[in-house]
């Protein structure tokens, strides 16, 4: 077990938008989080991440009790996540963006900037060679030089997991990674992910297309006004009648 959650609450106001979840992530595994529209899912990676703190509650990583950190020594720490909606510097080219990301792991200072020191020369160089290496573990070489404003959708998606492999997590957090892609390059992102599992990395991803979710996690969490109603792997939830009902009239579990 890599990350865990205990009694995990958020309120606004009299909303709870995550209620007491205890949850948790074994390395190597791709784990998902479904449920309908409004359950609570975005809002439980953001205190994961750093990016809202808890009401009450704990979330445990490594063996670290890591509330109330910020999002970035929570990203230092080894968790990375993606957005739903791409946040990408769409007037920078494809490889900055990336070597942006991996500046959470070098060391120099403002001070190197301006001098050009060794260390801004060495950490430099080796921030483009590690950029070029993601751009090509996520397929991206070929547009390495574009702007992000002329790449597709499905590369933009592409390169936001590009960005956050570039700050090299231990845990990599997937907010709904396949929105706004088609069929065929669903697929072609299910492979991505389960390369990336592959790599070392370990995955937890939100998701509304039931088909990719069935056929890429190991276990699956399932939440519905905010709070976790099952937890199993893809053939017990999607015989779980209370999945059923909480997807009753939304989308299908097939």
């Amino acid at each position: 077990m890599i990350l865990k959650t205990e009694a995990l609450t958020k309120n606004f106001g009299g909303l709870n938008a995550v209620s007491t979840v205890d949850f948790n992530v074994q390395q190597g595994e791709i784990m998902a989080i479904i449920g309908p529209n409004g359950a609570g899912k975005s809002t439980f990676f953001n205190i994961i991440s750093g990016f809202m703190r808890p009401t009450s509650g704990k979330t445990i990583f490594y063996n670290e009790e890591i509330n109330g950190l910020p999002a970035h020594a929570i990203a230092i720490k080894g968790i990375a996540r993606t957005f739903q909606t791409t946040h990408l510097f769409p007037n920078s080219l494809v490889i900055d963006n990336v070597i942006i990301g991996n500046r959470l792991r070098t060391r120099m200072n403002f001070l190197d900037a301006i001098f050009k020191t060794s260390r801004a020369q060495r950490e430099h160089s080796e921030s483009i060679q590690t950029a070029r290496e993601i751009l090509d573990f996520v397929g991206l070489t070929p547009v390495a030089f574009k702007p992000v404003d002329n790449i597709t959708m499905e590369a933009k998606k592409r390169l936001a997991i590009g960005l956050a492999l570039a700050t090299k997590p231990k845990l990599l957090l997937l907010d709904e990674p396949a929105a706004g892609i088609n069929f065929n390059e669903t697929d072609a992102l299910m492979e991505l992910i389960k390369k990336i599992r592959d790599s070392g990395v370990t995955v937890c991803l939100i998701e509304h297309k039931m088909k990719m979710v069935m056929n890429l996690a190991d276990r699956i969490m399932v939440l519905n006004y905010g709070m976790k109603i099952a937890e199993g792997t893809p053939e017990e939830i999607r015989n779980d009648p209370r999945v059923i009902e909480a997807y009753l009239g939304g989308t299908e579990i097939a």
